[in-house]
């Protein structure tokens, strides 16, 4: 009996993964976001991840309302319609901050670059534009975890529980 029930969760759960689709489609946040991104500075190497570049903590705090909405396989994390008009509702409040300071972030790097690389200012001279920098990083940081306690409050700890499996899967 306990090889059957273990047999048919493990082609259930197979069966789940193989079916799974993503909760929303991403094609319209793909377009905004190249639209609101504009051209990569000169100094740039490889692809610029917009927004994801302009964060204080870039690559070691989840994502989840993308996760949530966009993963290939957000539709195995068992969300209710009522939770992704939540997490719909939080990205609404959100994005739309998270691009403002972003591009008002990456403006202000590429006339720092100006400044220093082509016009050679002295470095001193470009201290406050720094700082400045730094405030509208730790800013958009800041934005992000109350972004990401606002997912957390709308999930189940199961649900949190597979969806962190995902987040802390590395990119292949």
């Amino acid at each position: 009996m306990n090889k059957r029930l273990i047999t048919l969760t493990l082609i259930l759960g197979v069966s789940t993964i193989l079916y799974a689709k993503p909760n929303m489609s991403k094609d319209n946040l793909v377009k905004e976001i190249q639209k609101i991104k504009g051209e990569a500075g000169m100094f740039t190497k490889g692809e610029e991840e917009f927004p994801g570049d302009y964060f204080l903590i870039r690559k070691n705090l989840p994502y989840l309302v993308g996760l949530t909405l966009f993963h290939p396989e957000s539709s195995s994390f068992g969300l209710s319609k009522e939770q992704i008009d939540k997490i719909w509702k939080v990205k609404e409040k959100t994005i739309p901050k998270v691009f403002k300071y972003a591009k008002e972030i990456k403006e202000l790097e590429l006339k720092l670059a100006q400044n220093i690389a082509i016009d050679f200012k002295p470095a001193k001279s470009q201290f406050a534009l720094l700082e400045k920098i730094a405030n509208l990083r730790l800013g958009l940081s800041k934005i992000h975890l109350e972004c990401l306690n606002n997912v957390q409050d709308i999930l189940s700890k199961e649900q949190y529980k597979k969806v962190l499996t995902f987040a802390t899967q590395k990119k292949k």
